[in-house]
């Protein structure tokens, strides 16, 4: 029997480890599973270069509860340890035996699966433990040891009697952990953090139904067997060729990464790199809403099937983070204690990796099947708005791609547009102008109005489309969005045809006083209008660029840092109405305060500008005019 101080330099480690090293005590358990896995692949890396004379067989993780003994099992029958070795690789805080393996071994091992980098995971243990016990025997024809620590730098490391290869760690739990002896909490952190190691772990028991005998009778009873639970999938789809895996395996692994998402997703990205990093993964589109932040953390970031985050800004473009899946890489660097990371050059591009793939991926449905593609148009173009306005490199893509539909459903991208919509549409300025709506029920007048001047109005009702037309006005010279309810639309349609007003000056004059008398001047701007005498007698436009960045400031938040903006708009009122000719000559001023009212507010309501006392005035001032 041997006795002896754990070789630190620091004093007081332990609490030190408990306190600090890992932001999460919970993680202690993925760290002991990543290290049973580590000593199983290297067992097979070494029997498979014929180091190691064993026989592998199919080993297994298995974790047990001692509840009635306050202890946690953790055991594996990879390549085990001798005491020598324990004293090198349990004794000496931070050597890591990952890195020393891989180092020896560096020619053979790099695809072998070896996780561990730091040489601190065991050490976690103490997080929760107040005494770990480590019983290993080793491939090797040595005796086998068993070592003790209470959480001070003093340990015991003798001789054991155990037989078979591998290794067992012990957890005697400390009384302000023992929520880690509950079967719940150990299955759910085996499910978060280990759910696609790649050694089965059996957790527990399971029945299973025995097959029913030829010559059963009818009233025959099925009758059950106890087999090992296993709680893990060892070979996740994204550790597979992409050629051995058929649409519906593709579904079937979303719905195991996603039990509580019902739909299937639109479609998926497999990425499999190996130069001039190692990247592997599945990304898919779901179906979005227009909530941006509802729609984050959804992709799981892996490190050799071990889970690290779900949290994976930095590596994955801000604006793919809104899609779901999972990215495995070991080159992603990751501080000790593998829960965030560091900034390196391989994550740039790693990063830039990803939106060349999800690029390609697009355009190559865009191009194989177009309508297919514009029929999911409504269900990815969030993604793909927040791409173009954030990433230089999509955007430069995305003109392949992107898709501008209209209200009639006709889709469009931005050359065709130019092509085939805008070349007639000028405004004052000469600008080729889109007209577009953001929102078809609402803005059903204005559209109406465009369309019967022989207008193409698209369709574009996303909450940062402000921002993205904003982004093509200014990288498309000599092009100009303007929305249809916006005062913008005046010049592009006067210019094709100039409507003469039934009032003359004098007139004009007059009702744009009378009318000014009955609204908020500090919010409206009376605007007198030649019109089809059919058009609406009063419509409501807001000044573009205004309403465009109040837009901005509502959406961006955090995000565009735009400020609050003042509400302006103008009433356009149509001098060639039957309505205008009534407010100009009625001699009643009653009647005509009603009138103008009524109209303006139905110009409001129109707009959902009517609200609180206004709206209730709106309601009883209708019931009054029925009578």
């Amino acid at each position: 029997m041997a006795t002896g101080k754990i070789n630190v330099q620091v004093e007081n480690i332990f609490p030190l480890i408990k306190k600090f090293l890992y932001s999460d005590h919970e993680i202690f358990l993925r760290e002991l599973v990543s290290n049973a896995t580590d000593a199983t692949n290297k067992l097979k890396h070494l029997v498979n270069i014929g180091e190691a004379k064993v026989e592998f067989g199919n080993p297994i993780i298995e974790v047990k509860i001692d509840k009635e003994g306050k202890k946690l099992h953790i055991i594996d029958q990879g390549l085990g340890m001798t005491s020598e070795e324990v004293e090198k690789y349990i004794n000496q805080i931070a050597f890591s035996g990952a890195e020393e393996f891989l180092n020896k071994y560096q020619d053979t091992a790099k695809d072998s699966g070896i996780i561990g980098h730091f040489g601190l995971g065991f050490y976690s243990a103490f997080m929760v433990a107040e005494k770990v016990e480590l019983i290993t025997k080793s491939y090797k024809d040595a005796p086998a040891a068993r070592w003790i620590c209470d959480g001070s730098p003093e340990f015991t490391l003798e001789e054991h009697s155990k037989t078979d290869r591998g290794t067992e760690i012990i957890l005697h739990i400390a009384e302000d952990s023992l929520d880690f002896l509950e079967e719940s909490k150990i299955r759910e952190l085996l499910t978060k953090y280990n759910k696609f190691m790649p050694v089965p772990i059996k957790f527990g028991t399971k029945q299973e139904a025995l097959p029913t005998p030829e010559d059963a009778p009818e009233d025959y009873k099925t009758e059950y067997q106890e087999v090992d639970h296993i709680i893990n999938n060892p070979s996740p789809a994204w550790t597979k060729a992409p050629a051995d895996l058929t649409d519906e395996e593709y579904k079937n692994f979303y719905h195991e990464l996603y039990p509580m998402q019902f739909e299937d997703p639109l479609f998926h990205i497999h990425l499999n790199v190996d130069y001039p990093f190692n990247l592997t993964g599945i990304l898919y589109f779901p179906k979005l809403s227009n909530d941006l932040q509802l729609q984050k953390d959804k992709i799981q970031l892996y490190q050799n099937q071990v889970f690290v985050t779900d949290s994976v800004e930095g590596i994955v473009p801000e604006f793919l983070t809104m899609l779901k899946g999972v990215i495995d890489s070991p080159d992603i660097p990751l501080n000790v204690s593998r829960s965030y990371l560091q900034a390196d050059g391989n994550v740039k591009k790693i990063s830039n990796h990803i939106i060349k793939k999800v690029s390609d991926k697009l355009k190559s449905l865009f191009t194989e099947n177009r309508a297919d593609y514009e029929a999911k148009w409504n269900d990815i173009k969030i993604v793909l708005e927040y791409g173009m306005l954030s990433e230089p490199k999509f955007y430069e893509k995305g003109g392949e791609f992107f898709l501008y539909p209209t209200v009639d459903n006709t889709y469009y991208t931005l050359s065709e547009l130019k092509e085939k919509i805008v070349i007639n549409q000028t405004d004052k300025d000469n600008k080729l102008v889109v007209l577009y709506a953001a929102n078809k029920d609402a803005q059903h007048a204005y559209i109406q109005a465009a369309k019967e001047k022989g207008y193409e109005v698209l369709l574009l009702d996303s909450p940062i489309v402000s921002h993205l037309i904003q982004k093509l006005e200014s990288e498309n010279e000599g092009l100009t969005f303007v929305r249809v309810d916006s005062d913008h639309v005046d010049h592009l349609i006067k210019k094709n045809e100039e409507k003469i007003s039934a009032l003359n000056e004098e007139e004009k004059d007059k009702l744009k006083g009378i009318i000014e008398n009955y609204i908020q001047k500090e919010k409206f701007t009376v605007q007198l209008q030649a019109m089809d005498s059919t058009q609406l007698p009063i419509m409501i436009t807001q000044p573009e660029f205004m309403r465009r960045m109040k837009e901005m400031s509502a959406t961006g938040g955090g995000m565009f840092g735009m400020g609050k903006m003042p509400e302006i708009y103008n009433l356009v009122v149509n001098t060639n109405h039957e309505l205008s000719n009534q407010i100009l000559n009625n001699s009643d001023s009653a009647v005509q305060e009603k009138l103008v009212k009524q109209a303006v507010d139905l110009a409001k309501l129109s707009q959902n500008l009517l609200q609180g006392e206004e709206l209730t005035s709106f309601v009883k001032r209708s019931f009054e005019l029925m009578k």
